[in-house]
Protein backbone atom coordinates (compact mmCIF):
# COMPACT_ATOMS: atom_id res chain seq x y z
CA UNK A 1 0.00 0.00 0.00
CA UNK A 2 2.73 2.44 0.92
CA UNK A 3 4.15 1.52 -2.86
CA UNK A 4 1.47 2.73 -4.56
CA UNK A 5 0.93 5.66 -2.43
CA UNK A 6 4.96 6.54 -3.32
CA UNK A 7 3.99 5.88 -7.24
CA UNK A 8 0.82 7.78 -6.99
CA UNK A 9 2.60 10.73 -4.91
CA UNK A 10 5.45 10.51 -7.95
CA UNK A 11 2.44 10.48 -11.06
CA UNK A 12 1.01 13.60 -8.97
CA UNK A 13 4.17 15.10 -8.97
CA UNK A 14 4.95 14.53 -12.87
CA UNK A 15 1.43 15.50 -13.86
CA UNK A 16 2.13 19.07 -12.11
CA UNK A 17 5.11 19.94 -13.45
CA UNK A 18 3.42 18.70 -17.27
CA UNK A 19 0.81 21.15 -16.51
CA UNK A 20 2.62 23.93 -15.17
CA UNK A 21 4.78 23.51 -18.28
CA UNK A 22 1.83 23.53 -20.35
CA UNK A 23 0.81 26.66 -18.94
CA UNK A 24 3.60 28.50 -19.05
CA UNK A 25 3.78 27.84 -23.09
CA UNK A 26 0.03 29.15 -23.82
CA UNK A 27 -0.79 31.14 -21.37
CA UNK A 28 0.97 34.46 -20.22
CA UNK A 29 0.05 37.18 -17.12
CA UNK A 30 2.12 40.32 -16.59
CA UNK A 31 1.96 42.78 -13.90
CA UNK A 32 3.24 46.44 -14.72
CA UNK A 33 3.91 47.56 -10.98
CA UNK A 34 5.77 50.82 -12.52
CA UNK A 35 4.88 54.56 -11.96
CA UNK A 36 1.99 55.03 -14.06
CA UNK A 37 2.64 51.66 -15.98
CA UNK A 38 5.49 53.28 -18.23
CA UNK A 39 6.72 49.48 -19.10
CA UNK A 40 3.55 48.67 -20.90
CA UNK A 41 1.66 50.22 -23.83
CA UNK A 42 -0.14 53.42 -23.31
CA UNK A 43 -3.85 53.23 -23.83
CA UNK A 44 -3.66 55.27 -27.23
CA UNK A 45 -1.04 52.75 -28.56
CA UNK A 46 -3.24 49.80 -27.43
CA UNK A 47 -6.65 52.11 -29.38
CA UNK A 48 -3.97 52.35 -32.54
CA UNK A 49 -3.64 49.11 -32.82
CA UNK A 50 -7.46 47.98 -32.57
CA UNK A 51 -7.84 50.21 -35.42
CA UNK A 52 -5.99 48.08 -37.93
CA UNK A 53 -8.10 44.83 -38.86
CA UNK A 54 -6.10 43.07 -40.42
CA UNK A 55 -2.41 41.72 -40.66
CA UNK A 56 0.73 44.19 -40.09
CA UNK A 57 4.01 43.30 -41.36
CA UNK A 58 7.25 44.94 -39.55
CA UNK A 59 10.50 44.87 -41.82
CA UNK A 60 13.85 45.44 -39.52
CA UNK A 61 16.63 46.62 -41.70
CA UNK A 62 18.84 45.64 -39.40
CA UNK A 63 22.56 43.85 -39.58
CA UNK A 64 22.91 39.94 -38.17
CA UNK A 65 25.75 41.04 -36.29
CA UNK A 66 25.81 43.06 -32.73
CA UNK A 67 22.59 43.12 -30.57
CA UNK A 68 20.06 45.49 -32.44
CA UNK A 69 18.03 43.13 -33.52
CA UNK A 70 17.08 41.62 -30.51
CA UNK A 71 16.63 44.80 -29.41
CA UNK A 72 13.83 45.33 -32.45
CA UNK A 73 12.22 41.94 -31.64
CA UNK A 74 12.21 42.84 -27.82
CA UNK A 75 10.16 46.09 -28.55
CA UNK A 76 7.99 44.64 -31.17
CA UNK A 77 7.03 41.76 -28.88
CA UNK A 78 5.20 44.12 -26.78
CA UNK A 79 2.74 45.08 -29.71
CA UNK A 80 2.18 41.37 -30.72
CA UNK A 81 1.08 41.02 -27.40
CA UNK A 82 -1.83 43.23 -28.40
CA UNK A 83 -2.17 42.24 -32.17
CA UNK A 84 -1.11 38.93 -33.04
CA UNK A 85 -1.24 39.13 -36.19
CA UNK A 86 1.51 41.48 -36.31
CA UNK A 87 4.62 39.71 -37.56
CA UNK A 88 8.26 40.62 -37.87
CA UNK A 89 11.04 40.17 -40.29
CA UNK A 90 14.41 41.22 -40.46
CA UNK A 91 16.89 42.27 -44.06
CA UNK A 92 20.20 42.44 -43.98
CA UNK A 93 20.82 45.94 -45.27
CA UNK A 94 24.31 45.05 -46.94
CA UNK A 95 23.24 42.26 -48.78
CA UNK A 96 21.77 45.02 -51.93
CA UNK A 97 22.89 48.19 -50.93
CA UNK A 98 21.89 49.92 -54.14
CA UNK A 99 18.32 48.95 -53.68
CA UNK A 100 18.39 49.93 -50.12
CA UNK A 101 19.39 53.26 -51.56
CA UNK A 102 16.59 53.04 -54.10
CA UNK A 103 14.49 52.29 -51.23
CA UNK A 104 15.56 55.65 -48.72
CA UNK A 105 17.13 52.97 -46.10
CA UNK A 106 19.90 54.78 -44.57
CA UNK A 107 20.06 53.69 -41.07
CA UNK A 108 20.76 50.21 -39.67
CA UNK A 109 17.89 48.79 -38.06
CA UNK A 110 15.39 51.29 -39.80
CA UNK A 111 11.95 49.72 -39.96
CA UNK A 112 8.77 49.60 -42.51
CA UNK A 113 5.45 49.06 -41.40
CA UNK A 114 2.93 47.44 -44.38
CA UNK A 115 -0.59 47.39 -43.98
CA UNK A 116 -3.68 47.11 -46.38
CA UNK A 117 -0.73 48.22 -49.10
CA UNK A 118 0.24 51.37 -47.45
CA UNK A 119 3.76 51.73 -45.60
CA UNK A 120 5.04 53.81 -43.07
CA UNK A 121 9.31 54.37 -41.93
CA UNK A 122 10.39 54.45 -38.52
CA UNK A 123 13.50 54.93 -37.79
CA UNK A 124 13.98 55.91 -34.07
CA UNK A 125 12.69 52.65 -31.50
CA UNK A 126 10.65 54.58 -29.52
CA UNK A 127 6.84 53.80 -28.81
CA UNK A 128 6.08 57.77 -30.21
CA UNK A 129 7.96 56.98 -33.63
CA UNK A 130 6.20 53.63 -33.69
CA UNK A 131 2.67 54.70 -33.00
CA UNK A 132 2.30 57.32 -34.92
CA UNK A 133 3.27 55.02 -38.38
CA UNK A 134 0.70 52.77 -37.25
CA UNK A 135 -1.95 55.39 -36.39
CA UNK A 136 -0.91 56.76 -40.34
CA UNK A 137 -1.80 53.40 -42.06
CA UNK A 138 -4.94 53.02 -39.89
CA UNK A 139 -5.77 56.65 -41.39
CA UNK A 140 -8.56 55.27 -44.24
CA UNK A 141 -9.39 58.34 -46.32
CA UNK A 142 -7.14 59.86 -48.97
CA UNK A 143 -5.58 62.76 -48.83
CA UNK A 144 -4.65 65.14 -51.80
CA UNK A 145 -1.55 67.56 -51.70
CA UNK A 146 -1.58 69.84 -55.02
CA UNK A 147 2.07 70.69 -56.60
CA UNK A 148 2.02 73.88 -58.68
CA UNK A 149 3.07 74.02 -62.17
CA UNK A 150 3.57 75.41 -65.30
CA UNK A 151 6.17 77.98 -64.14
CA UNK A 152 9.27 75.45 -64.25
CA UNK A 153 8.59 74.15 -60.64
CA UNK A 154 10.09 70.79 -59.78
CA UNK A 155 7.25 68.27 -60.78
CA UNK A 156 5.98 65.16 -58.83
CA UNK A 157 5.95 62.84 -60.98
CA UNK A 158 9.19 64.08 -62.98
CA UNK A 159 12.29 61.68 -62.53
CA UNK A 160 15.31 64.04 -62.91
CA UNK A 161 17.43 64.90 -60.36
CA UNK A 162 16.00 68.11 -59.20
CA UNK A 163 12.15 66.97 -59.14
CA UNK A 164 10.01 65.17 -56.45
CA UNK A 165 8.93 62.14 -57.72
CA UNK A 166 10.31 60.31 -54.70
CA UNK A 167 9.23 62.75 -52.26
CA UNK A 168 5.66 61.94 -54.06
CA UNK A 169 6.08 57.81 -53.61
CA UNK A 170 6.93 58.77 -49.67
CA UNK A 171 3.84 60.36 -49.57
CA UNK A 172 1.74 58.14 -51.48
CA UNK A 173 2.61 55.28 -49.42
CA UNK A 174 1.42 56.86 -46.05
CA UNK A 175 -2.38 57.70 -48.17
CA UNK A 176 -1.04 60.80 -49.68
CA UNK A 177 -1.77 61.72 -53.31
CA UNK A 178 0.47 64.29 -55.12
CA UNK A 179 -1.16 65.80 -57.77
CA UNK A 180 -0.14 68.45 -59.96
CA UNK A 181 -2.08 71.72 -60.18
CA UNK A 182 -1.92 73.89 -63.39
CA UNK A 183 -3.72 77.13 -62.76
CA UNK A 184 -4.09 77.78 -66.61
CA UNK A 185 -7.33 75.16 -66.40
CA UNK A 186 -8.60 76.49 -63.32
CA UNK A 187 -7.50 79.91 -61.70
CA UNK A 188 -9.17 79.09 -58.49
CA UNK A 189 -7.94 76.28 -56.07
CA UNK A 190 -10.56 74.25 -54.70
CA UNK A 191 -11.72 73.70 -51.29
CA UNK A 192 -10.66 69.98 -51.65
CA UNK A 193 -7.39 70.13 -51.67
CA UNK A 194 -6.06 69.45 -48.40
CA UNK A 195 -2.43 71.32 -49.31
CA UNK A 196 -1.17 73.41 -52.08
CA UNK A 197 2.96 72.78 -52.50
CA UNK A 198 4.87 75.83 -54.19
CA UNK A 199 8.34 74.46 -55.08
CA UNK A 200 10.87 75.89 -57.10
CA UNK A 201 9.80 78.72 -59.94
CA UNK A 202 12.34 78.82 -62.71
CA UNK A 203 10.67 82.19 -63.47
CA UNK A 204 8.01 84.30 -62.01
CA UNK A 205 4.81 83.24 -61.09
CA UNK A 206 1.76 85.33 -63.09
CA UNK A 207 0.26 87.92 -60.93
CA UNK A 208 -3.26 86.33 -61.28
CA UNK A 209 -1.46 82.56 -59.83
CA UNK A 210 -0.05 84.87 -57.13
CA UNK A 211 -3.54 86.22 -56.38
CA UNK A 212 -5.01 82.80 -56.55
CA UNK A 213 -2.19 81.85 -54.29
CA UNK A 214 -2.95 84.85 -51.85
CA UNK A 215 -6.96 83.97 -51.68
CA UNK A 216 -6.10 80.56 -50.86
CA UNK A 217 -4.49 81.60 -48.03
CA UNK A 218 -6.90 84.06 -46.72
CA UNK A 219 -9.83 81.28 -47.37
CA UNK A 220 -8.03 79.21 -44.34
CA UNK A 221 -6.39 77.11 -46.79
CA UNK A 222 -2.81 75.03 -45.79
CA UNK A 223 0.18 75.78 -48.03
CA UNK A 224 4.11 74.66 -48.05
CA UNK A 225 6.62 77.16 -49.75
CA UNK A 226 9.40 75.91 -50.30
CA UNK A 227 11.61 78.98 -51.74
CA UNK A 228 15.07 79.05 -53.22
CA UNK A 229 17.74 81.66 -52.83
CA UNK A 230 18.98 83.83 -55.44
CA UNK A 231 15.57 83.89 -57.62
CA UNK A 232 12.91 85.94 -58.44
CA UNK A 233 10.07 83.83 -57.92
CA UNK A 234 7.38 86.66 -58.02
CA UNK A 235 6.10 85.74 -55.13
CA UNK A 236 6.22 88.92 -52.76
CA UNK A 237 2.77 89.42 -52.39
CA UNK A 238 1.87 85.86 -50.82
CA UNK A 239 5.20 86.66 -48.81
CA UNK A 240 3.46 89.73 -47.62
CA UNK A 241 0.28 87.40 -46.74
CA UNK A 242 1.89 85.50 -44.61
CA UNK A 243 4.11 87.89 -43.34
CA UNK A 244 7.57 86.13 -44.22
CA UNK A 245 10.76 87.48 -46.07
CA UNK A 246 13.45 85.76 -47.79
CA UNK A 247 16.39 87.08 -47.14
CA UNK A 248 18.93 87.79 -49.43
CA UNK A 249 22.46 85.26 -50.08
CA UNK A 250 22.80 81.65 -49.78
CA UNK A 251 23.06 80.24 -46.34
CA UNK A 252 27.05 79.36 -45.71
CA UNK A 253 27.22 77.37 -42.53
CA UNK A 254 30.93 76.56 -40.89
CA UNK A 255 29.51 73.92 -38.85
CA UNK A 256 28.61 71.47 -42.00
CA UNK A 257 32.72 70.94 -42.35
CA UNK A 258 31.99 68.91 -38.69
CA UNK A 259 30.19 66.39 -40.71
CA UNK A 260 32.89 66.07 -43.85
CA UNK A 261 30.90 67.94 -45.76
CA UNK A 262 33.24 70.21 -48.05
CA UNK A 263 30.85 72.03 -50.00
CA UNK A 264 29.81 75.53 -47.87
CA UNK A 265 26.62 75.69 -49.28
CA UNK A 266 25.22 73.44 -47.13
CA UNK A 267 23.52 73.71 -44.18
CA UNK A 268 23.75 70.88 -41.46
CA UNK A 269 21.05 71.41 -38.88
CA UNK A 270 20.96 68.45 -36.39
CA UNK A 271 19.34 70.60 -33.10
CA UNK A 272 15.93 71.81 -33.74
CA UNK A 273 13.86 74.64 -32.13
CA UNK A 274 10.64 72.66 -30.21
CA UNK A 275 7.65 72.16 -32.23
CA UNK A 276 5.16 69.54 -32.94
CA UNK A 277 7.39 68.77 -36.10
CA UNK A 278 10.91 68.15 -34.60
CA UNK A 279 9.47 66.34 -31.29
CA UNK A 280 12.22 63.44 -30.72
CA UNK A 281 13.52 64.33 -34.13
CA UNK A 282 17.44 63.17 -34.11
CA UNK A 283 18.24 62.76 -37.64
CA UNK A 284 20.02 65.62 -39.70
CA UNK A 285 18.89 67.00 -41.77
CA UNK A 286 20.96 68.62 -44.92
CA UNK A 287 19.89 71.79 -46.51
CA UNK A 288 22.29 72.52 -49.75
CA UNK A 289 21.81 76.14 -50.94
CA UNK A 290 19.35 77.43 -48.57
CA UNK A 291 17.89 80.65 -47.94
CA UNK A 292 17.25 82.43 -44.47
CA UNK A 293 14.25 83.61 -43.64
CA UNK A 294 12.70 86.44 -41.35
CA UNK A 295 9.08 86.78 -40.40
CA UNK A 296 6.36 89.72 -38.83
CA UNK A 297 4.39 91.74 -40.02
CA UNK A 298 1.02 89.36 -39.78
CA UNK A 299 0.15 89.26 -36.02
CA UNK A 300 -2.63 87.29 -37.26
CA UNK A 301 -0.48 84.05 -37.65
CA UNK A 302 1.71 82.44 -35.00
CA UNK A 303 5.39 81.98 -36.40
CA UNK A 304 7.91 79.31 -34.96
CA UNK A 305 11.08 78.49 -36.19
CA UNK A 306 11.43 74.70 -37.31
CA UNK A 307 15.10 75.41 -38.48
CA UNK A 308 17.99 77.02 -37.48
CA UNK A 309 21.48 77.32 -38.32
CA UNK A 310 23.89 77.28 -36.23
CA UNK A 311 25.93 80.52 -34.89
CA UNK A 312 28.83 79.80 -36.95
CA UNK A 313 26.65 80.64 -39.99
CA UNK A 314 25.88 83.81 -42.65
CA UNK A 315 24.24 84.51 -45.43
CA UNK A 316 26.78 85.04 -48.14
CA UNK A 317 25.96 87.45 -50.78
CA UNK A 318 28.99 86.35 -53.04
CA UNK A 319 29.19 83.15 -55.14
CA UNK A 320 29.70 80.13 -52.62
CA UNK A 321 32.50 78.80 -53.61
CA UNK A 322 35.90 78.98 -53.18
CA UNK A 323 37.37 80.58 -50.42
CA UNK A 324 35.03 82.66 -48.23
CA UNK A 325 34.17 84.62 -44.85
CA UNK A 326 31.63 86.37 -43.49
CA UNK A 327 31.94 90.44 -44.48
CA UNK A 328 29.63 92.50 -42.61
CA UNK A 329 30.41 95.90 -44.50
CA UNK A 330 28.36 93.94 -47.91
CA UNK A 331 25.14 93.47 -45.34
CA UNK A 332 25.70 89.89 -44.86
CA UNK A 333 23.74 88.83 -41.55
CA UNK A 334 25.64 86.32 -38.72
CA UNK A 335 23.60 83.28 -37.79
CA UNK A 336 21.79 81.45 -36.42
CA UNK A 337 19.50 81.91 -38.50
CA UNK A 338 15.86 80.47 -39.40
CA UNK A 339 15.17 78.19 -42.68
CA UNK A 340 12.01 77.03 -42.17
CA UNK A 341 8.94 78.94 -40.04
CA UNK A 342 6.02 77.23 -39.27
CA UNK A 343 2.33 79.43 -39.18
CA UNK A 344 -0.61 79.21 -37.34
CA UNK A 345 -3.61 80.69 -36.62
CA UNK A 346 -7.75 79.94 -36.16
CA UNK A 347 -9.00 78.89 -39.58
CA UNK A 348 -11.55 81.22 -41.08
CA UNK A 349 -12.85 77.83 -42.37
CA UNK A 350 -15.66 75.99 -40.20
CA UNK A 351 -14.25 72.72 -41.19
CA UNK A 352 -10.62 73.11 -39.91
CA UNK A 353 -9.94 74.44 -36.35
CA UNK A 354 -6.46 75.98 -37.30
CA UNK A 355 -4.84 77.46 -40.20
CA UNK A 356 -1.09 76.02 -40.89
CA UNK A 357 1.73 77.33 -43.29
CA UNK A 358 5.40 76.44 -43.68
CA UNK A 359 7.53 78.01 -45.58
CA UNK A 360 11.42 75.95 -46.08
CA UNK A 361 14.13 78.51 -47.92
CA UNK A 362 15.12 75.72 -49.62
CA UNK A 363 13.74 73.00 -51.98
CA UNK A 364 16.23 70.98 -53.02
CA UNK A 365 16.35 68.73 -50.06
CA UNK A 366 13.33 66.87 -50.89
CA UNK A 367 13.81 66.58 -54.43
CA UNK A 368 15.02 63.28 -55.76
CA UNK A 369 18.99 63.79 -55.81
CA UNK A 370 18.58 64.52 -52.03
CA UNK A 371 15.80 62.99 -50.61
CA UNK A 372 17.86 60.75 -49.18
CA UNK A 373 20.21 62.43 -47.09
CA UNK A 374 19.84 62.03 -43.39
CA UNK A 375 16.48 62.80 -42.55
CA UNK A 376 15.23 65.16 -45.17
CA UNK A 377 12.77 62.32 -46.00
CA UNK A 378 11.42 61.80 -42.83
CA UNK A 379 10.82 65.71 -42.25
CA UNK A 380 9.35 66.00 -45.21
CA UNK A 381 6.28 63.35 -44.31
CA UNK A 382 6.36 65.41 -41.12
CA UNK A 383 5.92 68.63 -42.09
CA UNK A 384 2.81 67.39 -44.88
CA UNK A 385 1.51 65.65 -41.94
CA UNK A 386 1.53 68.41 -39.69
CA UNK A 387 0.33 71.14 -42.50
CA UNK A 388 -3.07 68.35 -42.98
CA UNK A 389 -3.30 68.48 -39.21
CA UNK A 390 -2.74 64.80 -38.24
CA UNK A 391 -0.31 65.65 -34.99
CA UNK A 392 -4.09 65.51 -32.97
CA UNK A 393 -3.78 61.68 -34.40
CA UNK A 394 -0.29 61.53 -34.29
CA UNK A 395 -0.07 62.95 -30.83
CA UNK A 396 0.88 59.50 -29.16
CA UNK A 397 2.57 60.12 -25.52
CA UNK A 398 4.03 57.24 -23.72
CA UNK A 399 3.98 57.14 -20.21
CA UNK A 400 6.45 58.63 -18.66
CA UNK A 401 8.22 58.48 -14.98
CA UNK A 402 8.04 61.61 -12.83
CA UNK A 403 11.52 60.83 -11.52
CA UNK A 404 14.22 60.19 -14.31
CA UNK A 405 15.42 64.03 -14.12
CA UNK A 406 16.80 65.60 -11.23
CA UNK A 407 17.05 69.38 -11.33
CA UNK A 408 19.63 71.53 -9.46
CA UNK A 409 20.12 75.25 -8.85
CA UNK A 410 24.05 76.39 -9.71
CA UNK A 411 24.18 76.64 -5.95
CA UNK A 412 23.11 73.08 -5.10
CA UNK A 413 25.65 71.65 -7.40
CA UNK A 414 28.42 73.93 -6.11
CA UNK A 415 27.50 72.87 -2.59
CA UNK A 416 27.57 68.97 -3.59
CA UNK A 417 31.17 69.54 -5.58
CA UNK A 418 32.30 71.27 -2.22
CA UNK A 419 31.05 68.66 -0.08
CA UNK A 420 32.70 65.78 -2.17
CA UNK A 421 35.95 67.98 -2.86
CA UNK A 422 36.29 69.11 0.91
CA UNK A 423 33.74 68.17 3.08
CA UNK A 424 34.28 64.20 2.95
CA UNK A 425 37.68 64.23 3.02
CA UNK A 426 38.00 66.16 5.90
CA UNK A 427 35.01 64.28 7.56
CA UNK A 428 36.99 61.30 6.68
CA UNK A 429 40.47 62.57 8.78
CA UNK A 430 38.11 63.60 11.39
CA UNK A 431 36.76 60.00 12.28
CA UNK A 432 40.83 58.59 11.91
CA UNK A 433 42.07 61.04 14.01
CA UNK A 434 39.06 60.24 16.77
CA UNK A 435 40.00 56.38 16.42
CA UNK A 436 43.30 56.98 16.86
CA UNK A 437 42.58 59.15 19.87
CA UNK A 438 40.70 56.36 21.60
CA UNK A 439 43.28 53.79 20.71
CA UNK A 440 46.02 55.89 22.35
CA UNK A 441 43.76 56.80 25.64
CA UNK A 442 42.78 52.36 25.36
Amino acid sequence: MARLHRIAQHLLLLAAVALAGWLSVHWQARWDFSHGQRASLSQATRDTLAALPGPVTVTSYARPEGALRGTVAAFVERYRRHKPDLTLAFVDPDADPGAMRDRGISLDGEIEIAFDGRTQRVTALSEREFTQALARLARGHERIVAFLTGHGERSPDGEANHDLSRFAQALAESGVRAVRFDPGSQPAIPDNIGLMVVVGPRVPVPAPVVAALVDHVERGGALLWLAEPGVDEGLSALAVALGVRVLPGTVVDAAAQGLGIGDPGYAAISRYPKHAMTRDFDLTVLLPQAAALAAGGVPAFDVQPILRSSERSWTESGAVSGEIRYDADAGEIPGPLDLGLALSRLSPRPDRAEQRVVVVGDGDFLSNQFLGNGGNRALGTRIVDWLLADDALLDIAPAQAPDRELALTRTAVAWIGLGWLFGAPLGLLAIGAAIAWRRRRA
